[in-house]
C-alpha cells in the first residue's frame, strides 16, 4: 500500500488590504457589523494585472522551498479554483508554466470552497494508485473579480489568497503512520441558487457576480459538515477527541465556531485565520495550515482534520497524520 505523506506547504496573500473600515467608506456596512456577523477584520485584493495563477505559483514555490524539492520533481498539479485566468487552459497549467515543469499533467477542481479537499482527494488518489509520485495540490482565488461591491452581504465576506500543499507517495511502512488517511466528498446541486455566481460563458456570456443566500447557507452548513466530518473520523476509527487540530474552512467565525461545538471539538484544537483574510475559497485551508504549521502549532505526527463546504452545494473533509 501507498500513502501520501506532506511533505511542505506555502501561501500567499496579495499585498493590497482592504480593511472593514474601507469598505464602509463606499457600502452601507461598518466594521462592528462585518465583525459581529462573520468576525472578518481584513481582507486581501489582488493588484491590477495579478492573476489567479501568480498567485498559486508563489505559494507553489514557497510550499516546494518548504519541502525542500525542486519544480521538477514535481509530476502532478491539482489547483483548486473558481476564479480560473482564462475558461482555458487551466490555471494549473499555467501555474506549471511558471514553475518551469514540462512533464507530468496538470489540471484545475472547480467544487467551489470545498475545492481544496476535492483537490487533495484527487491528488491522493493519483500518488496511492502510482500515477503519480510526487504532487502539488494548489487552492487559489480572486475573488475580489467576481464580487459585486455594492452588495454588503457578500462583498464583504471575501478575499483573494492562495495555499499550497507537496504530497510524496510512499510505502505505507515507509509513512510511519502519515500521510492523508481518509477523505470523505459530498455534493448536492439541488441547492444551486442558495450560492452561485449569475454568469458563464454557456448561459450568459459574462463572468457575473456572486449571490448567495447568507441564511440558507448557515443553516444548511453546520448539519453538512458534521455529517461528512462524523464519516471521515468512523472510517478512521478515531474520534474528535484524537484530533490534535481542526483546520476548517475558513468563511465565517460563526459557522466555524458552531460546527467545533457541534462536533465537541476543543475550541483551542480549532485553526481560525478568517479574520485576516476572510473568505478565500479553496485557498483558505492551505493558508491556515500554512499558518499554523509556521507558528509551530502544526507538527509531525499530529492527526489534523480539514474540512469545506461550497457552493452548489460541495462539501467534504479529509483526515491527515502531518
Amino acid at each position: 500500500m501507498r500513502r501520501s505523506i506532506v511533505k511542505g506547504c506555502g501561501s500567499y496573500l496579495p499585498e493590497k488590504t482592504l480593511t472593514n473600515d474601507d469598505l464602509a467608506k463606499f457600502v452601507d456596512t461598518s466594521d462592528e457589523w462585518i465583525t459581529q456577523r462573520t468576525g472578518i477584520k481584513e481582507r486581501h485584493i489582488a493588484a491590477e494585472g495579478e492573476w489567479t495563477s501568480d498567485l498559486g505559483h508563489i505559494a507553489a514555490r514557497r510550499a516546494l522551498d518548504h519541502a525542500g524539492m525542486a519544480p521538477e520533481e514535481i509530476d502532478l498539479i491539482v489547483l483548486a479554483t473558481s476564479t480560473p485566468d482564462n475558461t482555458f487552459p487551466a490555471a494549473a497549467v499555467s501555474v506549471q508554466a511558471k514553475l518551469g515543469i514540462t512533464e507530468g499533467c496538470a489540471f484545475d477542481v472547480q467544487a467551489v470552497c470545498s475545492g481544496f479537499v476535492y483537490a487533495l482527494a484527487t491528488a491522493d488518489a493519483y500518488l496511492r494508485t502510482g500515477m503519480a509520485e510526487r504532487a502539488l495540490v494548489i487552492g487559489a482565488e480572486t475573488f475580489s473579480r467576481i464580487l459585486d461591491w455594492e452588495d454588503r452581504t457578500t462583498c464583504v465576506l471575501f478575499g483573494d489568497g492562495a495555499g499550497a500543499l507537496v504530497l510524496e507517495a510512499t510505502g505505507e511502512d515507509a509513512a510511519d503512520g502519515r500521510g492523508v488517511l481518509s477523505s470523505q466528498l459530498r455534493s448536492d446541486g439541488r441547492h444551486k441558487e442558495k450560492l452561485y455566481v449569475d454568469g458563464g460563458p454557456s448561459s450568459t456570456r459574462t463572468v457575473g457576480h456572486l449571490r448567495m443566500e447568507g441564511r440558507e447557507v448557515f443553516r444548511h452548513a453546520v448539519g453538512m459538515i458534521a455529517d461528512v466530518i462524523e464519516a471521515v473520523l468512523e472510517a478512521e476509527n478515531v474520534t474528535a477527541d484524537d484530533l490534535d487540530w481542526f483546520v476548517p474552512h475558513q468563511a465565517n467565525r460563526r459557522i466555524i465556531d458552531a460546527s467545533a461545538k457541534k462536533l465537541h471539538i476543543a475550541p483551542e484544537k480549532v485553526v481560525t485565520t478568517v479574520e485576516g483574510h476572510g473568505n478565500t475559497s479553496a485557498a483558505s485551508i492551505p493558508l491556515a495550515v500554512d499558518v499554523a504549521v509556521r507558528d509551530g502549532r502544526i507538527k509531525a505526527g499530529d492527526l489534523v482534520l480539514l474540512e469545506a463546504m461550497g457552493g452548489g452545494f460541495t462539501w467534504g473533509a479529509s483526515l491527515v497524520r502531518w
